[in-house]
């Protein structure tokens, strides 16, 4: 007769397949719920990912502002300032200072 195999606990089972214990109950209740496919299976998604606002063209705007002169009366272009040009050049209907740091930080541009 063959001895059946003993069950481990959720505590050996984490230890075995390197994850956290609570993920091992996560993982039990979703099979016990909705079953083997939902487990093996990710969920697709209900709404489609949002594309990005900022384009190759308005990326490449921000940095030919941030490299180009600055305006009179000012030292350096501060992010702020090049938002606004960007917005009275009609580029984009609005941009926030946080954006424009993120495309010239992405190119290694520093305006000042």
């Amino acid at each position: 007769m063959k001895q059946a195999k003993k069950k481990l606990t959720p505590e050996q089972t984490a230890a075995k397949c390197k994850l956290h214990r609570e993920n091992v109950y996560k993982i039990r209740k979703q099979f016990i719920t909705q079953g083997l496919d939902r487990v093996l299976q990710r969920k697709k998604r209900e709404k489609p990912p949002v594309p990005g606002k900022i384009t190759g063209e308005i990326e490449a705007h921000i940095i030919a502002t941030a490299c180009s002169t600055v305006p009179e009366g000012k030292k350096v272009w501060t992010l702020k300032m090049i938002a606004n040009k960007i917005i009275l050049d009609g580029v984009v209907e609005s941009i926030s200072d946080v954006t424009v740091m993120r495309v010239l930080k992405k190119h290694n541009i520093n305006p000042t």
